[in-house]
């Protein structure tokens, strides 16, 4: 079993989906001793940004049309995030970055080590409030996961990754995706949304007797 992720570390829907999608992989390799493959691709939910990023509240302010909108959508992510063990803390956001850079360094990591550098810079973002978009906070970031920090600087200052993260967005528009999380599973079911883990596993039950 395979599956694509795409998603964006600034989107909360993408963590409480992912987490979701961990739980399910969980389940299923305990209930059948089967393994899932999950590999992650780049989307921008606004590719538009500076790459310093923009003060947070100002720009999810405009795009609700106003405070008053924005606090209840806040709350209602923190809520459904607090349902599945996920945590959020919007106070602490001060900035909506830039993800290139984080994503890059995704493009640079070993498969396996994808998906826990996504969840500790989605935790640094939406729990500690820290800037991602600043490359010293990454490097920070890939050193406290035991990452080599120093190769990733160089790596990135020579341009690795880019290409990768620019053919995934032409790949996320070909396929048609305008929002993230988006799976595809085995190149044959897609989930857009923060899927419930019992749908997960629902789809891995119907490919497994090859539905």
């Amino acid at each position: 079993m395979k599956i694509e992720v795409y998603s964006d570390m600034v989107c909360p829907w993408c963590r409480i989906g992912k987490k979701n999608m961990n739980d399910a992989i969980e389940a299923w390799n305990e209930q059948t001793g089967q393994t899932v493959e999950v590999s992650h691709h780049a989307y921008q939910l606004d590719p538009t940004l500076p790459p310093e990023g923009l003060p947070f509240n100002s720009v999810m302010e405009k795009k609700m049309g106003g405070a008053e909108r924005l606090r209840p959508m806040l709350q209602r992510v923190t809520d459904a995030g607090a349902d599945v063990g996920v945590t959020f803390h919007f106070d602490q956001v001060e900035r909506m970055p830039n993800t290139v850079l984080a994503h890059r360094i995704t493009a640079l990591l070993p498969q396996e080590d994808e998906g826990h550098w996504i969840d500790a810079v989605m935790k640094a973002y939406f729990e500690d409030g820290r800037d991602i978009a600043k490359l010293d906070v990454l490097l920070d970031i890939a050193a406290e996961l035991g990452l080599d920090a120093e190769e990733a600087k160089r790596l990135l200052e020579n341009g690795e990754g880019l290409q990768d993260v620019e053919k995934d967005m032409e790949s996320a528009k070909s396929i048609g995706i305008s929002g993230v999380p988006f799976f595809i599973i085995n190149n044959k079911y897609a989930l857009s949304g923060a899927y419930p883990s019992a749908q997960f596993l629902e789809a891995f039950r119907k490919i497994s007797q090859g539905g």
